[in-house]
């Protein structure tokens, strides 16, 4: 049965960073799917260390993002187009034409969302995608009720998702869009590698209802369950109720509980 492979420790964002860069390493052209938020800055910092003072080659490098917000352009400085160019592109040497984005500004976002699938579709699969997870348990705008089959299109933010992404808009709900644009759950899936990150006490309860519940549409991080290789990079408070082993989704929401897994104490 497929599962979710967790490591526990206190820097998962570099180790996670350091599994994107033997990726690169070992296929120079591969394709990365890449998160925003928080979360993964350590990650793209680390990143930029590598190529910096390790020579890491982004040249060959293509990326796809997972969302962006709908009615921003890409200057506004909260949109994903903008965070990515700050935090990772300006500091690597990836080419511009090798990063694809959704474009908030489109005049007709479900034609803006077909071509992106057909883009991934053509280009890809993603050899890895990087994830977050939210307090609620979505990975991109994939909210609560997402179906396990759904692919890019538009969707419209929870209230709880516009209050945690409030303080990014000067704690203003109201600046926060009520739209986005966002790769679907069977476009995630279709990736080689899924490598989740989480940190902190307010994502453990997502973690945990994740890793150890059973796969449903009310937390759609648990159809990651499915994936034939994923890993959760916690740390120890975000991962304080799961173990740092190979769990598996069963219809009694445990865990196998098994240390003799590879994946275990990484």
């Amino acid at each position: 049965m497929p599962s979710i492979h967790v490591s526990k420790c206190a820097d998962p964002a570099i180790k996670l960073a350091h599994r994107i860069a033997e990726v690169v390493r070992s296929k120079p052209n591969c394709v990365l799917g890449l998160a925003t938020g928080s979360t993964p800055i350590p990650v793209y910092q680390e990143l930029a260390r590598l190529h910096r003072e390790e020579g890491l080659d982004f040249s060959q490098v293509r990326t796809f993002n997972l969302d962006e917000y709908a009615g921003l352009p890409p200057t506004h400085d909260q949109s994903y187009r903008f965070f990515m160019e700050e935090h990772l592109f300006s500091k690597v040497n990836i080419k511009p034409e090798n990063v694809h984005f959704l474009n908030g500004m489109a005049s007709d976002y479900e034609k803006e969302c077909e071509r992106y699938e057909q883009e991934l579709k053509a280009i890809g699969p993603c050899d890895v995608w990087l994830l977050g997870i939210g307090h609620n348990g979505h990975i991109a705008f994939n909210e609560p009720g997402s179906p396990r089959d759904s692919r890019t299109r538009v969707v419209c933010l929870t209230q709880s998702t516009i209050d945690a992404n409030a303080r990014f808009f000067g704690n203003d709900k109201s600046k926060v869009p009520t739209k986005a644009l966002s790769v679907g759950i069977a476009t995630i899936m279709e990736s080689r590698e899924i490598l989740l990150l989480a940190t902190g006490e307010s994502k453990r309860e997502a973690v945990t209802k994740s890793v150890k519940g059973k796969c449903e549409t009310h937390c759609p991080a648990s159809f990651l369950h499915e994936h034939p290789h994923c890993r959760f990079y916690v740390d120890m408070d975000a991962g304080k109720e799961v173990d740092s082993t190979c769990c598996q989704a069963t219809n009694q929401a445990s865990c196998c509980g098994s240390t003799s897994c590879h994946a275990a104490k990484a």
